[in-house]
C-alpha cells in the first residue's frame, strides 16, 4: 500500500471534516442524477426557494429560478454582482395574485436560523461548458455552488498552492458560469490554505488563521484552523452576507473578501459600539496598522453598524480635505453594498441640516475644519455614530485654555481656545464616537482616550507582514551624501524636537521663523544638484528596474520640489512624461508654476498615471500630498527630503508597504537624519514590533544577510570557476551558467542543490533591499547565481506534465540580468541547441547527446521522458507501465553509480527514440492513438500474436473502441451500474471474437484496465494528446477543445495492411 498521502486523501480528509467536524451533508458528484450542463444542484436549490419563502406562490419561485438562471449578457465580474446581490438581499420578483400584479423578495438564504438552510460538500462534481471539468470540492449553500476548493497534493514537491491558483483561474475561463454563483474560491496545498475572490491576484488571497478571532499562535496555520475558521455555517453566512463586497473602480470591478483580522476585528467593534451607546459614547480605537485595509473595515463596519443599530446615521470625519476625497471615494465605491450613497457635507450649517431632515440613515462625510466653524449643538440625537478616521492628530484635545494675545491696538486680551475634540463633542452631545487608526495612539496623548476609549483591536506590523497583508519597510540613510555642514544637522534636529512636542501653533509659528533658515539651506542650489545627482545614481543603478520602478521623492516644501523638479530634467531631458510634481497650488505661485502643478483634474490624471504600473510617469515628487491614504502597491522606493516624526512619518513610509508580486519590502532612502525619529515613533508600537522593525536599516539588517548568503554560496561552488560571468562574451556567460547548472545537480550533489536552491534566493531577496551597498563584483557574482537559481530551478520544479521552453529560460534569464547588471547583451543558454526541446526530432536528440554539460542533458532527457510518460499515464496503459519501469531502471542505476552520465544518457537517447518510433507504429497499423492504446492492450501478452491474425486483432481493436464510444454516458466510470454495463459489453464483444485464448484470462484484465483509463480520461481531462506532428502546437496545452484524439481530426494517416506478415 503506498505511504504517500496523496492529492485523493487529502481531498477525502477535507470532506471528513466538514462532514464530521462542521456537520455538511455529502454528496457524491457521479451518484447523482442531474444536468450536466448546469452548474446548480437544482433539485436542492427548488426545495430549499420552497421552504424559505412559504408565503410566496409558485409563480414568485419560478421567477426567481428562471432570474437565477438567466443573468444578462456581460463580463463574468458583473453577473457575479447580481448573483452577490440576490444571494445577500434577496430577488426582487413579480408575480400575479388573482389577476393583481404583485411584487416580492425571494429570499435565497434564511442567515437569521443558519440550520434552515441545506449546506452540502460535493466532490467528483462533473460540469460542463468550454469543456468537461471537476473541481475538487464543492460546497452547495442550498443548492448553489458558492464555494470552490482546489486542493493539491501535499506530498508532490512540483506542485503547490500556486498551482491550484493556475488552476482555479484555468476554471474561469472552461468553466466560467460555475463562477457566477461563486462567493469565495479556496486553494490548499495543506501546508498553505488561502481563500480570494473571483477577481484576487494570487498574492491577494489570504489564509484564515484562527477559529475564533485570537491572534496568537498564527504563524503557521494549520489547515483545520482554516476551514473551521471559515466555514463554520453560522459563520460562512455572516462572510457572505456581510463582508465580501463590490468595490467600483471605473470601468474595472473588484471583488473583495474580508481577512480574517477584519472579520473580528469589525464584529468587536460593532459589540463595543452597541454597548457604547446605551453608555458612554466611547466607542474605542481601531488600530489596523497601514494597508492592512482600514479603510475597507470602515465600510464592512459601516454595513453592519445599519442592521446591530437599526440605521443609525454615521458621520465620517477626516481631518483633511485630501483624506476626506480618498476615504469618500472608497465609500463611494462600495455604495451598492452599503445600500446607500455617500455625501459630502460643504459647511457646518449644511452638515447640520442634512442632520436635521433625517431621523435614521444616512452616511454623511465632513472634516474636523467644519466643526470649528461654530460652537453650538448640530444634533442631540443618540442615534448618530462618528467614525473618525486617523483618530489621533494632534488638534484633538478636550481641554480650553484662555490665550493671553494682542488686539488690533495693541492691547493685550484673553481669549478662549476650545480643543477640536471639545467642539465636536459639544456639537454632537449624545453621539457614539469610535477612532479608526493605523498607527498607534501615543502613550503621551490622553486626549484622545478621552474622547474614544481604548482600544478595540490591534492589528500590528509583525502580524501584518506575517500574514501577507503589507510588506516590511526598511531604510538606507545617504545624509552623508549631502555633505552638509555641523549647523545644518544641528537646525534638522531642532526641527524634530518641534514636531516631537506636537507644539501648539503659536510654538510651532515661533519655530518657523527661527527654521526659516531651513529652506534656504535645504534648497541652497549647490546642495540641490547634490541631492539630485545621487538620487539619480541610487535609483537608475539599483531601484529602477525592480517590480515597475516607481519611486516617490518627499520634498521639504513647495519651492524645493519645484526645484528637485527642474533639475531632473536639466540633469534628464528625456524624462518629461517620467517625472510628476504633485502638490496644492497658492494664489501667489509663479505664472510657470501653475503649468506645472495644474488644477484638480490634472492632479487626478496624474495620480491614475502614477497607479497605473504600464504607464510611463515613474517618478512623483511630493509635499504633502499623497503621503497619507495613496496606494500604489508597486511602489518601492520613497526618497526622504524633509524632517518628518510620529504618525505623520509613519504614514509616509507607510506608502512603500504594499503587497505587490514578489515584493521583498519597500526602501525608505533619507538625506535628513529620520532615523532617531523613526526608533521615536515606533516606541508606542507593540513589543514584537519594536524587536522585528524597531531598526530597520539596510547597512544592518539585509547587507549583513546579503555577505552571510553570498558567503554560503560561494562555497557551494567551490571548485567550479565562473570568472568568466564577469568578464567574458554573452556566449562565454551563457556557457557559465550552464556548466554552473551542471555543476550543482550532479548525483553526488543532492544536498547542495537543495541548500543552494533555497539560500541562493535568499541571497536575492536581500540584494533587492541593499543593492546600493554592493559593490560591482559582488552584484555580478549575485546575478550569475540568481541565474543558476532560475534555471535549476526550471529543470527541477516544473511539474509533471508542464513544458519547460527554450525561449522561456533565455527571455527569464535575460530579463534577470538586464535588472541586476545592467547587462544589454542577449545571453542563448544551450546554444548548441538549435530548436526547442522536443522528443520528437532526431536533431534536438543528437545534440543533446553531444552536450560538454553532462548532468544538465541527463535532467534534460529524464524531463522531457517524464512528461511524454505522464501524457501515456492518462491514455495508454501497457505504453505507461512500459516506459515507466524503463526510465525508474534506467535513474536508478545512474543514481546508484552503475551507470555512469555517458551511458545514462545513451540509455535514455534510447528510450526516447522507443518513445519515437511508438509514436508512430498507429501509423503503421492505420490506428488512432486511442485505438492504438486498444490494440496495444489486446496484444500484451507476446503469444496472443500467434493466436490471431493481425487483420482479427485491428478489427476486435476498431469494434472494441466504437462500442465504448457509442456507449459513453457522463462520468459511467464512477457509477459501479455504470461499470458493470462497460464489462459487460468489453466481455461479450471479445467472447464474440473468441478472446483471449484459453489459459490467458489475465489479458482481459489489461483490456479492461485500458478501456477504463480511456473513460476515465476521455473528454474529461485538463490536458489533451494532440497530434505529435503538429510542431506549432505544445502537446500539454491546456486550452484545447475537449474532444479525444479519438474524435478529432488529429488521427494518424492510415495504411493498408494487406502483407502482413508474423515474423
Amino acid at each position: 500500500m503506498s505511504m504517500i498521502f496523496t492529492e485523493a486523501n487529502y481531498e477525502n480528509s477535507v470532506i471528513e471534516l466538514f462532514r464530521n467536524e462542521l456537520g455538511y451533508e455529502y454528496a457524491y458528484g457521479p451518484n447523482i442524477e442531474r444536468d450536466f450542463h448546469s452548474p446548480l444542484y437544482e433539485e436542492v436549490l427548488e426545495e430549499s426557494l420552497y421552504r424559505l419563502n412559504r408565503g410566496l406562490p409558485s409563480d414568485a419561485i419560478q421567477d426567481a429560478m428562471f432570474k437565477l438562471k438567466n443573468f444578462e449578457n456581460g463580463e463574468l465580474v458583473q453577473k457575479n454582482a447580481v448573483f452577490m446581490d440576490y444571494l445577500q438581499n434577496g430577488i426582487p420578483v413579480r408575480f400575479f395574485v388573482k389577476g393583481e400584479e404583485r411584487s416580492s423578495i425571494v429570499y435565497l438564504v434564511d442567515y437569521k436560523n443558519p440550520d434552515n438552510n441545506s449546506f452540502i460538500v460535493a466532490n467528483q462534481w462533473t460540469f460542463i461548458e468550454n469543456s468537461n471539468k471537476r473541481p475538487d470540492v464543492i460546497l452547495f449553500l442550498n443548492g448553489l455552488p458558492v464555494v470552490l476548493v482546489e486542493l493539491k497534493s501535499p506530498s508532490r514537491e512540483e506542485t503547490d498552492a500556486s498551482e491550484a491558483y493556475r488552476q482555479l483561474r484555468n476554471y474561469m475561463q472552461e468553466i466560467p458560469s460555475m463562477f457566477i454563483y461563486n462567493a469565495i474560491c479556496v486553494m490548499s496545498d495543506q501546508l498553505t490554505s488561502k481563500a480570494g475572490t473571483i477577481t484576487s491576484g494570487e498574492d491577494r488571497f489570504m489564509e484564515w488563521k484562527t477559529k475564533d478571532g485570537s491572534y496568537e499562535n498564527t504563524q503557521y496555520a494549520q489547515f483545520d484552523t482554516f476551514f473551521e475558521g471559515m466555514f463554520e455555517k453560522k459563520r460562512l453566512l455572516d462572510i457572505i452576507k456581510n463582508f465580501i463586497c463590490f468595490s467600483n473602480e471605473g470601468i474595472n470591478s473588484f471583488k473583495i473578501l474580508a481577512g480574517y483580522h477584519q472579520y473580528f476585528a469589525v464584529r468587536k467593534a460593532i459589540v463595543s459600539t452597541q454597548k457604547a451607546t446605551v453608555t458612554d459614547g466611547k466607542g474605542g480605537v481601531f488600530w489596523h496598522t497601514q494597508g492592512s485595509g482600514k479603510s475597507l473595515s470602515m465600510v464592512f463596519y459601516a454595513h453592519l453598524l445599519q442592521e446591530a443599530l437599526d440605521s443609525p446615521t454615521i458621520v465620517v470625519l477626516t481631518d483633511r480635505n485630501d483624506l476626506d476625497d480618498q476615504l469618500y471615494g472608497q465609500f463611494a465605491k462600495c455604495k451598492d453594498f452599503l445600500r446607500q450613497e455617500p455625501v459630502h457635507a460643504e459647511s457646518r450649517e449644511h452638515l447640520r441640516i442634512w442632520l436635521a431632515g433625517r431621523q435614521a440613515n444616512g452616511i454623511i462625510f465632513t472634516t474636523m475644519q467644519k466643526f470649528e466653524e461654530s460652537f453650538d449643538e448640530l444634533s442631540d440625537r443618540r442615534n448618530i455614530v462618528v467614525m473618525a478616521d486617523e483618530a489621533h492628530r494632534g488638534q484633538y484635545g478636550l481641554a480650553e485654555k484662555i490665550k493671553i494675545t494682542k488686539n488690533e491696538d495693541g492691547e493685550e486680551v484673553a481669549k478662549r481656545v476650545v480643543g477640536t475634540a471639545r467642539i465636536i463633542r459639544n456639537s454632537l452631545p449624545n453621539a457614539t464616537y469610535i477612532g479608526f487608526t493605523g498607527t498607534p495612539i501615543s502613550s503621551a496623548d490622553r486626549s484622545t482616550r478621552e474622547v474614544f476609549g481604548n482600544y478595540i483591536d490591534i492589528y500590528d506590523m509583525t502580524q501584518a507582514v506575517e500574514d501577507g497583508a503589507t510588506r516590511p519597510v526598511y531604510y538606507e540613510s545617504r545624509v552623508i551624501k549631502l555633505n552638509l555642514d555641523e549647523d545644518t544637522l544641528k537646525l534638522m534636529d531642532a526641527e524634530y524636537d518641534v514636531m516631537a512636542a506636537n507644539a501648539d501653533a503659536e510654538v510651532i509659528e515661533k519655530s518657523k521663523r527661527q527654521l526659516g533658515q531651513m529652506e534656504a539651506i535645504l534648497g541652497n542650489d549647490q546642495t540641490i544638484n547634490s541631492l539630485v545627482c545621487d538620487i539619480l545614481d541610487h535609483y537608475e543603478n539599483n531601484r529602477e528596474n525592480l517590480l515597475t520602478g516607481k519611486a516617490m521623492i518627499v520634498a521639504y516644501s513647495r519651492p524645493i520640489a519645484m526645484k528637485i523638479y527642474k533639475k531632473i530634467l536639466e540633469l534628464r531631458p528625456a524624462w518629461t512624461e517620467k517625472v510628476g510634481v504633485v502638490m496644492t497650488s497658492g494664489n501667489n505661485d509663479p505664472e510657470e508654476w501653475r503649468e506645472i502643478i495644474g488644477n484638480k483634474q490634472h492632479k487626478d490624471e496624474l495620480a491614475k498615471k502614477f497607479k497605473d504600473n504600464n504607464s510611463p510617469m515613474k517618478i512623483a515628487i511630493v509635499v504633502d500630498m499623497w503621503l497619507t491614504g495613496f496606494d500604489v502597491p508597486s511602489l518601492a522606493t520613497m526618497y526622504v527630503y524633509k524632517p518628518m516624526a510620529g504618525h505623520n512619518l509613519m504614514q509616509a513610509i507607510a506608502r512603500v508597504n504594499r503587497v505587490f508580486k514578489d515584493k521583498e519590502g519597500g526602501l525608505v532612502v533619507d538625506y535628513v537624519g529620520i532615523a532617531s525619529a523613526l526608533k521615536q515613533a515606533m516606541n508606542d508600537y507593540t513589543t514584537r514590533d519594536k524587536k522585528n522593525y524597531g531598526d530597520t536599516d539596510v547597512a544592518k539588517v539585509a547587507y549583513p544577510k546579503f555577505l552571510e548568503k553570498l558567503s554560503v554560496c560561494r562555497d557551494l561552488f567551490y571548485g567550479y570557476d565562473y570568472s568568466m560571468f564577469k568578464t567574458g562574451s554573452d556566449l562565454e556567460r551563457a556557457k557559465t551558467i550552464s556548466g554552473a547548472v551542471n555543476f550543482i545537480i550532479a548525483r553526488n550533489k543532492e544536498e547542495e542543490k537543495t541548500s543552494f536552491i533555497k539560500e541562493s534566493l535568499m541571497l536575492h531577496q536581500a540584494l533587492s533591499l541593499c543593492s546600493s551597498l554592493v559593490d560591482e563584483e559582488m552584484r555580478f557574482e549575485a546575478a550569475f547565481f540568481e541565474s543558476v537559481r532560475v534555471l535549476v530551478g526550471r529543470l527541477m520544479n516544473a511539474g509533471t506534465g508542464k513544458k519547460i521552453s527554450l525561449p522561456e529560460i533565455n527571455a527569464r534569464i535575460n530579463q534577470l540580468l538586464k535588472q541586476s547588471i545592467k547587462s544589454d547583451g542577449v545571453i542563448n543558454l544551450f546554444s548548441d541547441v538549435k530548436e526547442e526541446f522536443s522528443l520528437f526530432d532526431p536533431k534536438f536528440l543528437e545534440e543533446i547527446s553531444k552536450m560538454k554539460e553532462k548532468n544538465l542533458a541527463v535532467e534534460l532527457l529524464k524531463k522531457l521522458i517524464a512528461e511524454q510518460v505522464h501524457i501515456y499515464k492518462r491514455t495508454n496503459v501497457v505504453k505507461s507501465e512500459k516506459f515507466s519501469e524503463l526510465i525508474h531502471e534506467a535513474m536508478n542505476r545512474y543514481l546508484n553509480g552503475m551507470l555512469t552520465n555517458e551511458q545514462v544518457i545513451e540509455e535514455l537517447l534510447n528510450l526516447a527514440k522507443q518513445i519515437a518510433a511508438a509514436q508512430k507504429e498507429g501509423e503503421q497499423l492505420g490506428l488512432t492513438a486511442d485505438e492504438l492504446a486498444f490494440y496495444d492492450a489486446l496484444t500484451k501478452p507476446q503469444a496472443i500474436k500467434d493466436f490471431y491474425e493481425n487483420e482479427e486483432l485491428i478489427a476486435i481493436t476498431k469494434e472494441l473502441a466504437e462500442t465504448l464510444r457509442k456507449n459513453k454516458t457522463i462520468d459511467w466510470q464512477k457509477r459501479e451500474s455504470a461499470r458493470a454495463k462497460m464489462r459487460m459489453l468489453i466481455k461479450k464483444l471479445l467472447k464474440k471474437h473468441k478472446y483471449p485464448p484459453e489459459g490467458m484470462e489475465d489479458a482481459v484484465q489489461t483490456v479492461m484496465t485500458q478501456c477504463e483509463l480511456w473513460t476515465d480520461n476521455n473528454d474529461m481531462e485538463e490536458e489533451k494528446v494532440i497530434n505529435f506532428r503538429d510542431k506549432s502546437i505544445s502537446y500539454t496545452e491546456s486550452n484545447y477543445s475537449s474532444k479525444m484524439v479519438a474524435e478529432s481530426a488529429a488521427t494518424y494517416k492510415t495504411k493498408k495492411v494487406d502483407d502482413f506478415e508474423e515474423k
